[in-house]
């Protein structure tokens, strides 16, 4: 009998069956939104915590603090409360009304600030503090070293071996850092493509992050192409992977479905897949689908 981190990973993928622009080449979304968290962040959450706990870094009465933009706050608050521990999660105030109610719901403390640098800053502040444990998403290995374990080892099996590019968003950078560190080590010919918005698109998942606050686990040299994505673009491919495709997600999913179609243009033949981050219902509040 399997427990609710059990279930974290072995998510499905799904072949594009309407959007896919070349014959020849085979699209697929890996749907992270069935992770039982709702998005791809249950695996690198799970990894943090769990591998501080092993550690000896936290124990069950450290305050774990964290910022977010959403979908690894939700993923945070529901491990946390599996091992009967504290969190305060730091969130924009403009995030979406049903990620602050899901957090608390699993017990978590949120505090709402102006934008996504002032949160770090504030959990960074306070993660310095006597008794609280600053998770850093950010700069924190176990963040990526969760995809590394799972998520591409499960791209290479269910694509038996024949995958040929990897698309992601970049956020934290945490997933296509991994992925890209396993894929690379069974086949140096894949091809890593990141995606992030352009200069002035606000494209919730994605960032174009300034320097200083550029993640420090992010190597460029583990990405072979970058690709920006309009906020419009992103807007329009999620409604579309919802209609025509069925597939219920967020904006940052519709930006690399994107990325993952422009890129299909371009090739004779190959199997692309990209991350589906999360589902569409966190963002029913939003404009997104209205």
């Amino acid at each position: 009998m399997a427990g609710i981190i059990d279930l974290i990973g072995n998510t499905p993928m799904a072949e594009l069956q309407k959007l896919n622009p070349n014959p020849k080449v085979k699209i697929f979304a890996k749907l992270e939104g069935n992770n039982p968290g709702g998005s791809v962040k249950d695996r690198a959450s799970l990894n943090m915590i769990r591998s501080a706990l092993e550690r000896g870094e936290i124990t069950p009465g450290t305050k774990l603090v964290e910022a977010t933009s959403g979908n690894t706050g939700i993923a945070l608050a529901m491990i946390a409360s599996l091992f009967n521990l504290d969190i305060e999660l730091v969130m924009p105030s403009n995030s979406t009304r049903e990620r602050t109610l899901t957090m608390q719901a699993y017990g978590a403390k949120v505090t709402l600030l102006d934008n996504i640098e002032i949160c770090r800053d504030y959990a960074e502040e306070k993660g310095a503090s006597e008794g609280y444990y600053l998770l850093n998403q950010f700069a924190n290995s176990d963040n990526y070293m969760a995809h590394y374990k799972t998520t591409g080892p499960e791209l290479w099996r269910d694509t038996e071996g024949k995958i040929t590019h990897f698309v992601s968003s970049m956020g934290t950078t945490g997933t296509i850092m991994g992925c890209s560190k396993f894929l690379k080590e069974k086949n140096a010919d894949i091809q890593i493509v990141g995606c992030q918005p352009t200069e002035g698109s606000s494209i919730p998942g994605i960032r174009r992050w300034p320097e200083a606050y550029l993640p420090k686990i992010f190597d460029p040299s583990r990405v072979d192409r970058v690709m920006d994505i309009s906020e419009a673009e992103a807007t329009q491919m999620a409604r579309r992977l919802a209609k025509e495709e069925g597939l219920f997600a967020g904006m940052s999913s519709g930006g690399a479905c994107s990325a993952a179609i422009k890129l299909a243009q371009e090739l004779e033949e190959g199997i692309i897949v990209f991350i589906a981050c999360d589902r569409g219902d966190r963002y029913l509040s939003s404009e997104l689908f209205g």
